[in-house]
């Protein structure tokens, strides 16, 4: 009933509403390439179909996050989660029936990404292509150059648009070349377009023309320019011009790595290794046979049809060759053919190298790609379960419904996942990451978060709770926390004096103890090896603790601010940060972390035995309090 009544209209709204959003910014992003093209609504409805469906990827995640913060902020804004939680159904077991739900979700969201999402994307970028190879409307401004029209430069000073006559034309016509221009001049004329629109006729009328002829004759110098003079009353030009739309066909985005599925990226992917294999032995080959320096070591044969190599025989000189005496020995102009010569083969190597290492990289995008939109099938199945499961606790814990709230967490949230999601896709695209890092990076980011929320939400944590943060970080930083007691209006069980002397003497002897037995500081080894002892230390602890409960219960406020002077103290891991001698030897003799160690555990050490000195100190105080209490009654 809850999924029924409340998850899913919330759900099928926000994800109408995210796939409209971006929509509009798919539509922003394209604007130029469909504006002033003469497009046919039919074409434009249906481009802007397969973008909706191109789309969903991105759409789902945010409506599956953003219907999850509504549906739990409504429950715990109405106290329905509270109502639950009393009769004794927990968080989890509400959100179980939408995790099958969503999981089901998930599993279709992969078979859409492999079965649908690839047809869409072939038609929606086959159909875009080909909207930006379309020629746009002739709109010829006043006053202006258009250069809209290949080889052709028209200019018009005035029009009539309810009769389509221009005045006051100028039209460069360079199609031929510019060694052939043609420049015409009318009073008026009219265009329009033929019946199977791909020409554009332009009639003129009352003008003259002007046509360079280029003179081929030799010798002929620079005499003068040959060009032809023309008046006429009226002209009729022809111009190519095709103002069709031109669908492009579905197999060149076909074989993209966008209109492949999985079976077929698999195959795509082992085919480029393959081929990155085969170039890898061939280049090793060439190296191996052709070194970049000195004489081949190695040729290649080919014996029954079979490549081999085999050594080159070297031919042992009685003495080495001095180079340096060869070269200056030599004639200037062998010396300047040596130098050209290495300057040749040098710039040869380099190019070779580098056409070599474009291959390459170039068969290593490719691979990458496909590698990319494999890992981005099973992504998005992953992302629309870790929406869930940081909407679903965040609404139950910041508990407001509604559309303020929710929409402005849910944005703040994707920018998020949009950015990291992004930049990891970048790092993967370009080969600076591994792709499985760069495309699951914005899945390994927010999925602790999910835990994290959700873990606070079933245990009803106080995730918002400044002091807890506060008192974590004082923590970290070593600051200790302060005790903070008030004295009770309404004491059920009196203290009885005599108990807790007994229970503060106790405590004292075992304070004591502890000091007399650690006087002086322990050495690298002994701290490594020995240590404090963790269960005497919690022994100590557990008494002060029950002591400070036991007297918060003291009508006397003397005796309520006296026990707010006990240190907290804690049971912290560098007392003794290894319970086996072997393990704390074999730590010590790594350096300098051991050594790190030893220095912040000794600092620890330290504090604990000034709170130990001030609890001893509290404790004497505290008796003789006590004592003064039952000589006054």
């Amino acid at each position: 009933m809850f999924e029924s009544q409340t998850f899913l209209p919330l759900f099928l709204m926000t994800f109408f509403i995210c796939l409209f959003i971006v929509l509009m910014q798919f539509l922003w992003r394209y604007i130029n390439d469909l504006v002033g093209k003469g497009l046919d609504i039919s074409v434009i409805a249906e481009l802007f179909c397969y973008a909706a469906i191109s789309m969903v990827p991105m759409a789902l995640p945010l409506s599956i996050l953003l219907a999850s913060l509504m549906a739990f902020g409504n429950l715990g804004e109405h106290f329905e989660l509270t109502a639950m939680k009393s009769s004794g159904v927990s968080l989890l077991k509400v959100m179980s029936p939408l995790i099958v739900f969503l999981s089901l979700v998930s599993v279709g969201a992969f078979f859409f990404q492999n079965d649908v999402l690839p047809k869409s994307q072939v038609k929606m970028w086959s159909l875009l292509f080909s909207m930006r190879q379309k020629s746009p409307e002739l709109d010829i401004p006043e006053e202006a150059f258009y250069d809209q029209i290949q080889g052709y430069n028209l200019f018009v000073k005035k029009k009539n648009r309810e009769t389509g006559m221009m005045y006051d034309m100028m039209i460069y016509d360079v199609s031929n070349g510019y060694g052939y221009a043609n420049v015409m001049l009318a009073d008026s004329g009219k265009m329009s377009f033929t019946e199977d629109k791909k020409y554009l006729f332009l009639q003129l009328m009352h003008g003259e023309s002007f046509e360079d002829l280029k003179d081929d004759r030799p010798n002929r110098g620079n005499s003068g320019m040959l060009y032809r003079r023309e008046s006429f009353t009226e002209k009729e030009i022809l111009i190519p011009f095709d103002a069709n739309f031109n669908r492009m066909g579905d197999e060149t985005m076909r074989n993209q790595y966008i209109g492949k599925n999985l079976k077929e990226l698999n195959h795509t992917i082992d085919s480029v290794k393959v081929r990155i294999d085969s170039l890898g032995d061939e280049f090793t080959h060439s190296l191996r046979s052709e070194p970049l320096c000195g004489l081949p070591q190695r040729r290649v044969v080919y014996k029954d049809g079979e490549r081999t190599e085999e050594g080159i025989l070297q031919v042992e000189m009685p003495q080495p060759i001095d180079m340096d005496s060869v070269f200056a020995s030599s004639t200037p102009l062998q010396k300047r053919n040596f130098v050209e010569n290495a300057k040749n083969k040098a710039t040869r190597i380099k190019q070779n190298m580098e056409f070599r290492a474009y291959t390459i990289e170039d068969i290593g995008e490719t691979m990458r790609r496909h590698q990319i939109e494999l890992m981005k099938k099973f992504t998005l199945s992953f992302a629309c379960l870790i929406f869930f499961f940081i909407g679903a606790p965040l609404g139950a814990i910041i508990r407001k419904g509604g559309l303020g709230m929710p929409i402005v967490v849910s944005v703040l949230l994707f920018i998020i996942y949009y950015i990291i999601d992004n930049s990891g896709y970048k790092l993967a695209r370009d080969g600076h990451w591994a792709v499985w890092e760069g495309i699951w990076l914005s899945s390994e980011v927010l999925l602790p978060l999910g835990i994290f929320l959700t873990y606070k939400a079933i245990n009803d944590s106080a995730v918002f709770n400044p002091d807890a943060y506060r008192n974590f970080f004082r923590r970290i930083v070593g600051v200790q926390q302060v005790r903070n007691i008030v004295m009770k209006e309404v004491i059920m069980d009196d203290v009885v004096v005599a108990d807790a002397k007994a229970m503060i003497a106790d405590l004292r002897t075992d304070i004591e103890a502890f000091i007399n037995a650690h006087q002086k500081r322990q050495s690298y080894l002994k701290y490594w090896t020995r240590g404090y002892s963790r269960a005497e230390i919690d022994n100590i602890i557990t008494k002060m603790e029950s002591v400070v409960e036991y007297l918060e219960n003291s009508h006397s406020q003397l005796v309520i601010n006296k026990v707010m002077d006990y240190p907290c103290l804690r049971r912290l891991l560098f007392y003794y940060p290894v319970s086996n001698a072997k393990a704390g030897i074999a730590i010590a003799a790594i350096f300098p972390i051991g050594l790190i160690g030893y220095f912040i555990g000794i600092k620890c050490q330290n504090g604990l035995k000034r709170d130990m000195k001030t609890s001893l100190k509290v404790c004497d105080e505290l008796i003789s309090i006590l004592e003064k209490d039952i000589q006054d009654k």
